[in-house]
């Protein structure tokens, strides 16, 4: 790759990334104590910013260097075993796998319960946000508040955790499900 092509691609991400964050190039330059100018010269690769400026530039952006220049194809897609971090509570009888590593960053946050025969979920406290799950087997009782809901094998649930809320399992057998928080939660 020349360094025009190069230069081209900072250009264009930097504006793709102004226009996501919802910013206009007048914006962004106040934000960076730049000039406007300066800003659609970059975008329009007319310039290249020094190091220090695009550090400023990209901090204004809420990223870094190291981000903004990390190849979309590197980030990883598919999570297997291996990847998984896993806690066990004995005292409620259950295990909670989070299934997409250092999931607390992103907009959501999804685990894999498995709830053994009396296990449940600790009471959680009403908070921002939606919950959704995915009974993978067995059944549950879906705990909100004064109200408890049944969901069994193939069943989804959604609600707004507006009062304190938990899972426990139904039956002899347990259950495993997904559950997923947002924003993350777990």
């Amino acid at each position: 790759m020349d360094n025009t092509s190069a230069r081209m691609d900072l250009g264009n991400k930097i504006k793709e990334l102004r226009i996501k964050k919802g910013l206009t190039q007048e914006e962004l330059a106040d934000r960076c104590e730049l000039s406007k100018g300066f800003i659609s010269q970059l975008e329009n690769d007319v310039t290249s910013p020094s190091i220090a400026t695009l550090v400023d530039i990209l901090q204004c952006l809420g990223t870094s260097l190291k981000d903004f220049f990390r190849d979309a194809d590197d980030e990883q897609i598919v999570f297997g075993k291996e990847d998984f971090f896993e806690k066990t509570d004995t005292e409620l009888h259950n295990t909670i796998e989070w299934i997409i590593p250092n999931a607390q960053k992103n907009r959501m946050e999804p685990i894999r319960v498995t709830l053994e025969k009396g296990g449940s979920t600790y009471p959680d406290q009403p908070h921002e946000g939606e919950e959704f799950g995915y009974v993978l087997s067995g059944s549950i009782t879906i705990i909100i508040g004064n109200r408890t809901v049944k969901a069994s094998r193939g069943d989804a649930f959604y609600f707004t955790p507006d009062s304190e809320h938990y899972i426990r399992a139904n039956g002899k057998s347990g259950a495993v499900f997904l559950w997923v928080s947002t924003p993350p939660n777990f």
